[in-house]
């Protein structure tokens, strides 16, 4: 049984060789990128961001659509005809006639109004959505930011592990060969020092993962080895407890369902101005004929249109229908958003403030580990401590370093998701 552990210490020593060579082997052609560098880059590449630019965009050139109606409408038009008689007597003649005309609105009930106000209402949700869309690209891209920064540590702190489990396995087959341990004390040791083994290989494939997912966070076509620059720590250092109320009603999502509401209500305005008169100002200049003398003559003609609606088989009423039951879902789903918002934001609070202390925990958590494992190895060195004992207090030291690494990731997470919250985009501001 001891030849047989001896024969185990050779395939371990290679095992750890090639775990080691594995955790510290240099990534080909490594990007290393900060923060700052990530932001900058995701503003000018990152297609969500274009395509709530390009909604921006559309809304602003309905607004010059809809105010193009109070301009004058010029035109001018050209006519050119032919015609004639076949049979006895036929013939053929021949006219052209030009007319240059100009049409302008007086009076619509104030419709083109309301609409172009109800536009100017639609430009601003359009910019609150743009500043929505970048908060969530900001939490993408944080969150892909952090878990590759826990990545990058993970697999150092897993080669850590590794070469401490197999010195532990070295120890416990020094033991075993003078008749100290016994095999069973060997056997999960080596169990633990595969186990290192294996999560080493996961913590680099979980690397790979999070560089791929930074990379299209970014908004990049081509992934690339990616290294971030940057610590566990927050900016935000603050306890107190901000006006959650107030963080609702400018967070941009909110905004943007307020300005939907007041659109909602110049439409039904501009709606309810279908029963109203239209008064238009006509002129025109031109030439009705050539083959009419004198050939110099110009024809003009000048007055005032005034249309009124009559009946027009109850659209109109039920346009006004449609836009006043138009307004009252805008108006619910402004109550509904500011519910969830201020929802989100408490959860987000609470969970932000939870990660900050567990971390201030999980490091007390892992002093106490550290110390702890001094003196259990001392004591297990002169027997004084059994086997059972040691191996407890030496797992509770590699789960305090795991966790002081994933509370440190999570805070950051929650730090993001606190901005996030309160509407922070790319731009730097609710930070």
């Amino acid at each position: 049984m001891h030849q047989k552990g001896l024969k185990a210490v050779p395939k371990i020593c290679l095992a750890l060789m090639m775990v080691l060579f594995f955790a510290v082997l240099p990534l080909h052609a490594e990007e290393s990128v900060s923060w700052e560098q990530c932001v900058s880059e995701t503003i000018r590449a990152h297609p969500d961001l274009y395509s709530a630019l390009a909604v921006l965009q559309q809304a602003e050139a309905d607004k010059r659509i809809t105010k193009g109606a109070l301009l004058p409408q010029v035109s001018f038009g050209v006519t050119s005809l032919e015609s004639g008689t076949i049979g006895k007597g036929s013939g053929s003649s021949s006219a052209l006639s030009y007319a240059f005309s100009v049409q302008q609105l007086l009076y619509d009930g104030c419709k083109t109004s309301n609409q172009i106000a109800s536009n100017a209402e639609a430009i601003k949700a359009a910019q609150y959505n743009y500043n929505s869309v970048s908060a969530n690209v900001r939490f993408a891209l944080r969150s892909a930011f952090t878990q590759l920064l826990r990545a990058q540590d993970l697999v150092g702190l897993a080669g850590e592990i590794a070469a401490r489990r197999h010195n532990n396995v070295r120890l416990i087959s020094l033991r075993y060969q003078g008749g100290r341990e016994h095999i069973g004390s060997l056997r999960q040791a080596e169990a633990d020092y595969a186990q290192a083994q294996f999560e080493v290989f996961q913590a680099k494939r979980g690397l790979v993962l999070a560089q791929t997912t930074l990379a299209s966070a970014l908004g990049r076509d081509t992934h690339q080895s990616l290294r971030v620059q940057g610590t566990f720590n927050v900016n935000n250092l603050s306890t107190s407890k901000p006006d959650l109320a107030l963080l609702t009603k400018i967070n941009p999502l909110f905004q943007q369902l307020d300005s939907r509401s007041k659109a909602a209500r110049y439409d039904l305005d501009a709606a309810t101005s279908v029963f109203s008169p239209q008064l238009y100002l006509n002129s025109s200049v031109g030439r009705g004929s050539f083959e009419r003398l004198p050939i110099d003559a110009v024809d003009w003609s000048a007055g005032v249109t005034v249309s009124v609606p009559i009946y027009q088989g109850g659209s109109g009423r039920a346009r006004v229908e449609k836009a006043m039951a138009f307004l009252s879902q805008q108006n619910a789903q402004e109550k509904s958003g500011y519910l969830l918002l201020f929802n989100a934001l408490e959860q987000s609070w609470k969970s932000f403030q939870d990660a900050r202390q567990l971390v201030v925990v999980q490091n007390k958590q892992l002093e106490a580990a550290n110390e702890r494992s001094k003196i259990a190895n001392a004591q297990y060195s002169n027997g004084s401590l059994t086997f059972n004992e040691w191996v407890i207090i030496e797992n509770n030291l590699v789960n305090a370093k795991k966790n002081l690494l994933n509370a440190g990731a999570d805070m950051l997470i929650a730090e993001a998701q606190w901005i996030q919250s309160k509407g922070g985009g790319l731009d730097g501001q609710q930070e």
